[in-house]
């Protein structure tokens, strides 16, 4: 099986240009390839591994990847599946990101020797003149072409600014300036980034020539993988200071039956051949599927030791024997966190992580998910001393979600 058509039995193809030139590079490890990633935050989420995961497949089979930071971009704001206008971000701040960034990346794309590169568009978006890209670049866009795309539909409603107007052009230009930089002949992207994609591809053939290899491929379900970055509690990040590996072994322990196949094709690395075999796996049999999906993509954010921790707590907690708390995710409360010797349960169970706010806490107390100790909480404004916490303290939310609360 080649590699294009192991992304294709994996389900990460949506559209494509060029098949037969893409077939041709992508097999012979002759792509450079970029993916681009928006600095909005100082962690990559769950949302990205899709994306992740490609960029890893391809580089295996010799291929070259570009992850472009949109430093220059995230100045303007991207109005793709969006009803409102992106926050634009300092250039320190962005800096910052990209540092993290490439940390995590390291942990799926090898940068050694150039064999992958991590570049920001602000090198080449912050030097072009206005005028110059009036005369070079806007004679290549359609204005009704433009509007037709579903990214600018859904903020007409609303208000689109001319500065978002201008991001379509912007994300072309990447593409172009990639080429003539990197020799860049491929770009992927979400299926909400066709349209801009597309336009990438057609400014490089219109202003260097119809032979110009410059092709697109848009990733399946590239949405709802966004999505899925995003729980109940906030988002799923790969920083272990923000979502620990226990709390992201649970998060995929937990997808739904419908998904777990679909995402041990599309995110692990595991032979197909042995995926196929679990297709007719159901009850006990599908809780173990999703038992290698969590350990799997554990495994390859935060590491096998970390990993097997996990497994391990996890199947402490919840498998039929008593409940062993070693492997426990732990908060350690400091003196700051105590309000005249007190901490009460909104304030607590918000510091554990287990809910993303104080009326987020407030909505899970009342409605009888909240249990310390193994009993319920019923009183919102119920408070713990210190003295509560020197013995074992176990805070739980809903029928999964622990938190072990001690004194630092």
């Amino acid at each position: 099986m080649t590699i294009f058509d192991e992304l294709v039995a994996r389900g990460l193809i949506a559209q494509l240009t060029d098949e037969e030139e893409i077939k041709e590079l992508i097999n012979n490890g002759k792509a450079t390839f970029y993916i681009g990633f928006d600095p909005t935050a100082d962690s990559l989420h769950v949302g990205h591994f899709m994306a992740l995961c490609l960029m890893k497949r391809l580089q295996m089979a010799g291929n070259k990847p570009i992850a472009l930071i949109g430093g220059g971009t995230g100045m303007i704001g991207d109005p793709s599946g969006r009803t409102d206008m992106r926050q634009m971000m300092t250039e320190e701040t962005i800096a910052h990101n990209c540092e993290c960034f490439k940390k995590q990346m390291s942990r799926f794309i090898d940068f050694s020797e150039g064999k992958a590169l991590m570049v920001n568009n602000a090198d080449w978006l912050k030097e072009l003149n206005y005028i110059e890209v009036l005369r070079e670049v806007g004679p290549h866009f359609s204005v009704n072409r433009m509007l037709t795309a579903e990214c600018y539909k859904q903020r007409m409603e609303k208000g689109l600014s001319f500065l978002e107007f201008n991001y379509m052009i912007m994300q072309s230009y990447d593409f172009y300036a990639l080429y003539q930089k990197y020799g860049c002949n491929m770009q992927f992207g979400g299926d909400d980034q066709w349209s801009n994609m597309l336009g990438g591809t057609e400014l490089i053939r219109r202003k260097l020539g119809k032979d110009a290899y410059a092709m697109t491929i848009t990733l399946l379900l590239n949405s709802e993988g966004k999505k899925m970055g995003k729980t109940q509690s906030g988002a799923v990040w790969l920083d272990p200071n923000k979502t620990s590996p226990f709390d992201f072994y649970q998060y995929w322990r937990n997808v739904a039956d419908a998904d777990v196949r679909k995402c041990l094709r599309m995110l692990t690395f595991l032979p197909l051949e042995q995926i196929d075999e679990m297709d007719g796996w159901e009850g006990s049999q599908l809780n173990r599927a999703k038992e290698i999906l969590a350990y799997e993509l554990t495994k390859l954010v935060h590491g096998e030791e970390e990993a097997a921790k996990a497994q391990e707590g996890a199947r402490a907690l919840f498998g039929n024997g008593a409940q062993n708390t070693e492997n426990m995710p732990t908060v350690a409360l400091t003196d700051g966190d105590f309000t005249d010797g007190v901490i009460d349960i909104l304030t607590l169970v918000a510091k554990s992580g287990l809910v993303a706010s104080k009326s987020e806490g407030r909505r899970a107390v009342t409605q009888g998910g909240v249990m310390v100790n193994g009993e319920k909480v019923a009183d919102i404004k119920l408070s713990y001393t210190k003295a509560d916490f020197e013995t074992e303290f176990i805070l739980k939310k809903g029928k999964k979600n622990f938190r072990k609360i001690t004194l630092s």
